[in-house]
């Protein structure tokens, strides 16, 4: 496929595809033996989901993928949002529009916001940064700024240039990942807001998983199965003619090991064996355990995050410092980004929301929503909501207003009547 063709084609309906190349026609259907699909037309079949990006491997062998997936999971669990403001640059309403589709019900063809989001930020924190494109979109973005987003695909950055970048993006129409090169100009680049503790080449994060590979290193040679023995035979070795009769010694002790039952061997009563595989004491652990502290100091977090014991004031200070960081930069970019200079003079954003009430014990919820409701902040039904429960017919459920007053008391206040200055005194 053309690369140079990609970015300058359109779908049907004005839709532009970005891997589209000229002259494209979807596929037919084809179904080979036992009703599995035949892979006559070109595409490419996995028996496992394909566009799921694999991070580092060192990355496994570590805590970092413990936390990576815990921010990953917290920031999906938000609801970004496309959304109309206020002049006052309050939340008004949510945007009917293609891009809010992607936050709230499919991202692209494979994924739903929710997976698509965690599996966003974890490859951000792991290569430090990621590019995020509009795959389908109702207009050519080359060509004009005027465009509303259907599709969104992340990808790795391969290579930087001043206007471009080089994507390796997954491409939905042949199952297989391809490096195209997108304009900076519509491709959100996210960077890892944490990259001096993560992906520096000398920061905390980098320098664990080589500590972690070095131990694992060392850890399979002790349990490789060699015995490191050394044989001394009964003569001087400095001919080639010695040379090669120790070499068939060494080769007869292996052959009798491996065609052992047990693992037995002979050797002549003037031979001595010294075995070298005894347990070499290093301080890796020791290092492998700082590290690990060092870099959950770091970040700002505790222990009781990653195993998910925290309590409220931890989970206040790790939303605050971690999570909010992360939202933020994938809000900013994607109103940089995605939406026009019109759309942003027109008060639209991008924005994401987090309901206060998940981490709020049963207990403490019926005195909240008085408060809420008292205070005129939420009327009973928008508290019933989130509580879970259906809307109350009632009108006065949807009504902002304190329920604690009466309101025939205050209608029938009495009404102070205003003079009319054109009105003649009788007595006058």
């Amino acid at each position: 496929m053309s690369h140079s063709a990609l970015l300058s084609n359109r779908r049907s309906k004005n839709r532009f595809a970005e891997f589209q190349p000229r002259g494209y026609s979807p596929p037919k259907s084809y179904i080979g033996l036992n009703g599995y699909p035949s892979n006559k037309v070109g595409y490419h079949i996995d028996y496992r989901k394909p566009d799921r990006d694999n991070i580092d491997p060192r990355t496994n062998e570590t805590i970092l993928s413990a936390i990576y997936n815990r921010f990953a999971v917290d920031v999906a669990l938000l609801n970004f949002m496309h959304a109309q403001l206020d002049d006052d640059d309050r939340f008004k309403e949510a945007k009917d529009s293609d891009l809010n589709k992607c936050f709230s019900l499919s991202a692209n063809l494979d994924q739903v916001p929710f997976d698509f989001f965690k599996n966003l930020v974890i490859n951000m924190l792991d290569k430090g940064d990621i590019a995020v494109v509009p795959v389908d979109t109702s207009e050519d973005p080359t060509f004009t700024d005027a465009y509303d987003v259907s599709s969104l695909r992340y990808g790795e950055i391969v290579q930087w240039e001043p206007a471009r970048v080089k994507v390796r993006l997954y491409n939905e129409q042949t199952g297989i990942y391809e490096e195209i090169f997108c304009d900076k100009r519509w491709t959100a680049i996210l960077e890892n807001p944490f990259y001096l503790i993560m992906n520096e080449p000398n920061s905390v994060g980098i320098r664990l998983k080589q500590k972690l590979a070095m131990l694992d290193k060392l850890d399979k040679e002790q349990t490789s199965g060699k015995l490191d023995l050394i044989i001394q035979l009964p003569y001087v070795i400095k001919t080639k003619l010695q040379k090669k009769q120790a070499e068939d010694r060494k080769k007869a002790i292996e052959m009798q090991l491996t065609d052992s039952k047990y693992g037995i061997a002979y050797t002549d009563g003037t031979e001595r064996i010294t075995q070298l595989n005894r347990a070499v004491e290093n301080n890796l652990p020791e290092q492998v355990a700082d590290l690990r502290k060092e870099l959950i100091n770091r970040l700002g977090i505790t222990e009781a995050i990653v195993d998910g014991s925290a309590k409220e004031d931890e989970l206040l200070n790790y939303y605050n410092r971690i999570i909010e960081p992360i939202c933020t930069v994938i809000c900013m970019e994607f109103k940089r980004k995605f939406l026009s200079k019109t759309a942003i003079s027109q008060h639209q954003s991008i924005t994401y929301f987090r309901d206060p009430f998940k981490l709020v014990p049963v207990s403490q919820i019926a005195e909240i929503a008085d408060k809420f409701t008292r205070n005129e902040i939420m009327t009973s039904n928008e508290f019933r909501g989130i509580i879970g429960m259906k809307p109350s017919s009632d009108p006065a459920a949807d009504e902002l207003r304190n329920k604690n007053l009466n309101r025939n008391s205050e209608d029938s206040l009495p009404v102070k009547k205003e003079e009319n200055p054109n009105t003649i005194n009788e007595d006058e």
